[in-house]
């Protein structure tokens, strides 16, 4: 959608909830018809109360204000939380409190100068499908006007709660043991204050970066890539001791990890090592849900401890009936997202650091160590990601190529397409996939190779299929 149609129509839904441009797409009238369409979706379902919280984003607190004034006039009981706060703990207080869903106001990993909202329902999962609709429908018929004016609210702290109930998870007694040394990157967002303080607790030696709440992320986009963790890589591969770095996105549901090098993984091989960790540790027994853009080492660990492995469409809304109906423990995306059911089932970057630190805690090997075996025994993955920033007849070019796949692509033959969610196109040694963003204006070429070279050369061979060499590649 263009920015000049989203600035007419009534707001949509994308992958992970609404979000857009301060001035644009996302402006005070439609954030208030989004929250008032969302709260009539919560009281047509029974309402009850409603778990609201903010990150550090631009005007969080009078977002949150506005918020619970609208959803306390369509009938609803508000948790609002004090303070910003990671998604994670919206998700867990609704599990905790049996809440009626949860409202966040974030725009996650997205540019500072975006803002946005993310629903979610009494199981902790993410609205999808039917429910979504739904909610755009109550949206579109929403009034235009400000809120009634409420009274003082009382704040709940909420992040105490989450370390606690995490704490309650992780293998303590190994932590205690090891003291880790480790290194977390907070890129400015929610997840300072949270998980470095579950990690402290448990025994781990922590040093924090980029703590400070800053509506600006310090000039960067609080999405951790390589572009924008140059200096935790710096500060792992030279602190003595130091055998893993952290860093999780705006709201801390995504992560990534640096190994005692200060080499960046990729989200494929932070999965992997997850799931060879919770398989080893009994966490995982069912399956593992990944997304058709994550690489195939996580598949193949998981099939190695006997896993079931369902592929579904990017957005961690798709995993939500695998997790809950318990055919799969573990749920996990290309992006950093990470879920183990067990604990609630949308993804959760403090979680799944915790569990790679625990995972080091209980041996000795370095991270680097334990990647080279799984890929000694699975064979190598390189997994990446860039993104064109959308040029006029882009979209058009992607969709006469969806219409048309190639027989071949980087040299190789295609073995199979799907076209359900964006252009997935499987080769003998990989994969490229073409998909608009379903949050920003830009079409994301995933893929993956046996090799760096190879990864580069795929990546690139993924944008040229468009026909369109004039858009501006961007990391992320």
């Amino acid at each position: 959608m263009s920015r000049a149609t989203a600035k007419r129509s009534s707001p949509r839904f994308g992958t992970s909830g609404w979000r857009g441009v301060w001035g644009e797409e996302f402006t005070l009238p439609r954030f208030r018809t989004v929250l008032r369409g969302s709260a009539a979706w919560f009281a047509e379902n029974g309402g009850g109360e409603v778990v609201l919280v903010h990150d550090t984003r631009f005007l969080g607190e009078r977002l949150a204000q506005q918020a619970h004034a609208l959803l306390a006039e369509a009938g609803l009981s508000v948790c609002r939380g004090r303070g910003a706060s990671p998604t994670p703990v919206a998700v867990r207080a609704v599990l905790r409190r049996r809440a009626a869903g949860a409202v966040v106001l974030t725009a996650s990993h997205n540019p500072p100068e975006y803002q946005g909202v993310k629903v979610f329902g009494p199981d902790g999962a993410g609205v999808a499908g039917s429910e979504v609709r739904r909610i755009e429908a109550l949206v579109a018929r929403a009034r235009d006007e400000e809120p009634p004016p409420s009274a003082p609210v009382r704040s709940r702290e909420l992040r105490s709660a989450y370390v606690r109930e995490l704490l309650r998870e992780l293998d303590l007694a190994a932590f205690e043991r090891a003291r880790p040394r480790v290194v977390y990157d907070a890129l400015h967002g929610a997840g300072a204050g949270v998980l470095d303080a579950v990690l402290e607790e448990a025994g781990a030696r922590v040093e924090t970066l980029r703590a400070a709440p800053d509506p600006h992320f310090g000039g960067v986009v609080p999405d951790p890539t390589a572009a924008t963790l140059l200096g935790l890589r710096r500060r792992v591969g030279t602190l003595r001791g130091a055998r893993l770095g952290i860093a999780t996105d705006g709201d801390a549901d995504r992560f990534a990890v640096v190994d005692e090098r200060g080499r960046l993984l990729s989200a494929t091989q932070a999965l992997a090592l997850l799931v060879e960790h919770c398989a080893r540790s009994g966490r995982a027994s069912r399956g593992v849900a990944l997304s058709i853009a994550t690489g195939s080492l996580a598949e193949k660990v998981a099939r190695e401890h006997g896993l079931a492995v369902s592929r579904h469409p990017i957005g961690f809304k798709h995993f939500r009936a695998a997790l809950l109906a318990g055919r799969a423990d573990l749920a996990g995306e290309e992006s950093g997202g990470f879920a183990w059911g067990r604990f609630h089932p949308d993804k959760d970057g403090v979680l799944a650091a915790s569990l790679l630190t625990e995972s080091l805690a209980r041996g000795r090997a370095p991270l680097s160590e334990r990647l080279a075996r799984l890929e000694r025994r699975h064979g190598r993955s390189c997994c990446g990601r860039v993104a064109l920033a959308l040029a006029p007849g882009q979209l058009d070019a992607f969709e006469k190529l969806r219409a048309a796949p190639p027989a071949r692509l980087d040299g190789a033959r295609v073995l199979a397409m799907r076209d359900d969610d964006g252009l997935h196109l499987a080769l003998a040694d990989g994969f490229v996939m073409l998909r608009p963003s379903g949050t920003e204006p830009l079409l994301r070429v995933y893929a993956e190779a046996p090799g760096r070279a190879a990864l580069e050369r795929r990546l690139g061979a993924g944008a040229a299929a468009l026909g369109v060499l004039g858009g501006s590649l961007v990391s992320r």
